[in-house]
């Protein structure tokens, strides 16, 4: 019987990718019938339907009935979608459910929502068991419901360790019984049923409309039980959606009649009142009702303890549980998670009320089918290319039916909606630290990527202004674990307010080098998140160093996001020094700053005290605003929030003097930088590098223009720079080489901002 619908779905269905060709199926391998049809339709027309459907039209009534039969089947077949969506667009391995949410949102987000669907499983093997048990007294009433509940689970258990063909295929003849329970009902409500129960008013409902919702919508939410079978199926890339969309469908339709059928045969007080009351409608009344309702309590037994162990296996293949918990028998059963869920079941018996577990388990049921819904939406808006699905779903779609799922999880239970999500979130927290990454990649990229990609268009076609200037480093670091400080100094001058890029430069040829720049790569970027520096690594072979630098700072970047301040180190030789100093011109014709560095550690005497930031102001070459600009990032950072920043110029005379400090008298205020102003006449007989070294002896970081030497002169240049920091705390040279030379920390308008003198040192 099996392999005959077999071939009917086969036929109903196009496009099987086999081009015709019959492909054997292989041993042990279930097809779309018996693997995913069986289980899904089995757990959708189940106890809701025998025991609450009458009840559901004899509250709101036949019309308002099938409000909520359409509301609740429009989120399941919406999800139904999605899932086929995502099941023809890559394989579907063990764990179903957990498989494509793990594969799409990453191995923590599906081990969040994972391990609580496992348990999730593992319950509702108790909770159908007790439904089965609690059931037997219409025919046995002295029936001690617990004892029963723990024979249905241990028989529930040896089915499954039979296997899992074995298992579905005592299923088949429960669909039958099934079947004949509903002609029974609809042979019984016409030979006795009347039009005037149709017309007949529906007295006040003791519930509201969302109340009754929330009693019926379980029984719609079967849809998964076929997914979870995914690792034992011939072909789930074919069987998941056929079976899935069909089962789906066929429990829409049963849904739509039954309610017509049971206003037609009785009225709404009895329709309210008697649980049973298919039984006084049917031919032959309980004879072929309790048979089909049985079964389908037994059979959504079987579905779950065939469910839970896969979907614990599939954690343990992830590693996120033991990984001796994936081991299979010679049946190819995962045996130790069927142990598992076995022994979880039955524990589970005694503890008595399971009404509020059966709750929470509700939720994390819906909580799986609103995130396969949302993967489905994601996948389409990132726009991958991998995302080709052969059955297409509009991501309007998708989203809805996420949306759906989580307006649903709320209307039936808040505090349940609320325990679920938390105890989700914990295990997210827990995983999220542990979890290894994975190379099959997620979905998340994907919309981070989509998200740039718009933020960039958009950002490109806004003009940039001094206002929107934001400090994009370029770091030369060379060796970055020989030049953490330098890499964490550019970290802390961007603040978190510019991109962060650490290039290693590597003079050679690159088809003569034996180097794998990607791994080089990935060492550096372990190594910035090891320190907790926020930049990304970069590695690049190069030449000649100066002309690589140069090519480097002129590629480095995109859209609107490049580069305009390049960092290095202090170099080791004069030579190299003066290297640093012929890009001066060079990088501003590519409206890029350099800043040149000399780091020292932090003093002794000033551990654990203020720390002081000098800023050496002078008026030629109009570095002041990018010095000042830099030193107020800088006391933005924790570690550098109680520095005090304080800025020096030497003036050649009282009137120069004065007309300094009340420049920077009027900026300080307007900008709202905190600084102290301290603006001194040269004496006649001290130079000025020996002053400097003078009043900034015990600062922690100092400040100092730079200049652009003329060519040629550079080697003499960088003499004059090496003796001015020789013997000084950490230094900055600076030059401002940005599109907005003098503007970056004044706030006019630019014809009144040209006329201020905004300096750097003069050096």
């Amino acid at each position: 019987m099996s392999s005959t619908l077999d071939r009917i779905f086969r036929r109903l269905t196009v496009g099987n990718g086999t081009s015709g060709r019959k492909v054997p199926r292989a041993p042990g391998k279930l097809g779309t019938f018996l693997g995913v049809f069986t289980p899904t339709v089995l757990t959708i027309l189940g106890v809701i339907m025998y025991l609450r459907f009458g009840w559901v039209v004899g509250q709101v009534g036949l019309f308002k009935a099938l409000f909520i039969v359409v509301l609740a089947n429009a989120i399941t077949i919406i999800t139904s979608l999605c899932l086929s969506a995502i099941a023809t667009n890559s394989r579907v391995g063990v764990g179903g459910a957990y498989f494509i949410i793990s594969r799409s949102l990453g191995a923590e987000i599906g081990g969040s929502i994972g391990l609580p669907l496992f348990l999730s499983q593992a319950f509702s093997i108790t909770l159908y068991a007790y439904g089965l048990a609690e059931s037997l007294r219409f025919v046995w009433p002295a029936v001690p419901v617990q004892l029963a509940a723990f024979t249905i689970i241990l028989a529930v258990g040896a089915l499954a360790f039979r296997g899992a063909g074995f298992a579905l295929k005592t299923q088949i003849p429960i669909i039958v019984l099934i079947g004949l329970s509903l002609l029974a009902l609809t042979g019984g409500s016409l030979a006795n049923g009347s039009f005037h129960n149709l017309l007949a008013a529906t007295p006040p409902a003791e519930e509201n409309f969302w109340a009754v919702f929330a009693i019926f919508f379980p029984a719609v939410t079967g849809i998964m039980a076929g997914l979870s079978m995914s690792g034992d199926l011939e072909n789930p890339r074919e069987s998941i959606p056929r079976g899935t969309l069909l089962a789906a469908l066929t429990g829409f339709a049963v849904y739509l009649i039954v309610p017509f059928v049971l206003a037609f045969a009785s009225d709404p007080i009895s329709l309210r009142q008697e649980p049973l009351i298919w039984t006084q409608i049917a031919l032959l009344g309980p004879w072929l009702i309790l048979p089909g309702l049985w079964g389908a309590i037994f059979s959504s037994a079987v579905g779950s303890m065939l469910a839970a162990p896969r979907t614990l296996q599939a954690l343990a293949n992830d590693r996120l549980v033991p990984e001796r918990l994936a081991q299979v028998s010679h049946r190819k059963e995962p045996i130790n998670g069927l142990m598992v869920a076995l022994a979880i079941a039955l524990v589970a018996v005694f503890l008595g009320d399971l009404n509020t577990v059966a709750e929470v388990v509700s939720m994390f049921f819906l909580t799986v089918y609103g995130t396969v819904n949302l993967v489905a939406a994601l996948e389409s808006l990132s726009g991958n290319p991998s995302w080709r699905p052969r059955m297409k779903v509009h991501w309007a779609v998708s989203l809805l039916g996420a949306l759906g799922c989580f307006s649903v999880m709320v209307l039936i239970n808040l505090p349940a909606t609320i325990a679920a999500l938390t105890i989700e979130l914990a295990i997210w927290l827990v995983l999220k630290g542990r979890v290894r990454k994975e190379s099959w990649g997620d979905v998340r990229r994907d919309v981070y990527e989509a998200l740039i990609r718009w933020a960039l268009i958009r950002l490109n076609r806004l003009p940039m202004t001094a206002r929107n200037w934001r400090p994009h480093f370029l770091v030369f670091a060379g060796n970055i674990e020989r030049r953490l400080d330098l890499v964490r100094f550019g970290a802390l001058l961007s603040e978190n307010r510019g991109v962060v890029t650490v290039c290693e430069l590597i003079e050679g040829n690159i088809l003569d080098l034996n180097l794998d720049t990607r791994e080089r790569q990935l060492q550096i970027d372990r190594t910035l998140r090891k320190e907790g520096i926020v930049a990304f690594g970069e590695v690049d072979i190069v030449e000649n160093i100066e002309l690589g630098m140069l090519a480097v700072a002129q590629a480095n970047g995109i859209a609107g996001i490049e580069s305009n301040t390049v960092l290095v180190g202090w170099p080791d030789s004069l030579e190299r020094l003066s290297t640093f100093l012929k890009l001066i011109r060079r990088l501003k014709q590519l409206n890029q700053s350099l800043v040149i560095s000399r780091l020292l550690p932090l003093q002794p005497a000033h551990e654990g005290e203020p720390q002081t930031i000098h800023i050496w102001w002078g008026g030629l070459q109009r570095n002041g605003d990018l010095m000042l600009l830099l030193s107020y990032l800088l006391t933005r950072n924790p570690e550098w929030s109680d520095a005090s920043i304080r800025i020096l110029s030497v003036a050649s005379n009282e009137l120069m003097k004065l007309q300094t400090e009340n420049f920077l008298l009027q900026l300080l205020p307007e900008i709202r930088i905190n600084a102290d102003i301290d603006v001194m006449v040269k004496p006649g007989d001290v130079s000025v590098t020996e002053l400097i070294h003078t009043e900034s002896a015990s600062a922690d970081i100092v400040f100092l223009g730079l200049a652009a030497p003329e060519a040629g002169d550079e080697l003499d240049y960088a003499r004059r720079l090496t003796e001015l920091a020789e013997g000084m705390p950490t230094c900055f040279f600076v030059h401002n080489g940005s599109l907005f030379v003098g503007e970056l920390i004044t706030t006019e308008a630019p014809a009144t901002r040209s006329k201020i003198p905004v300096g750097g040192n003069k050096e």
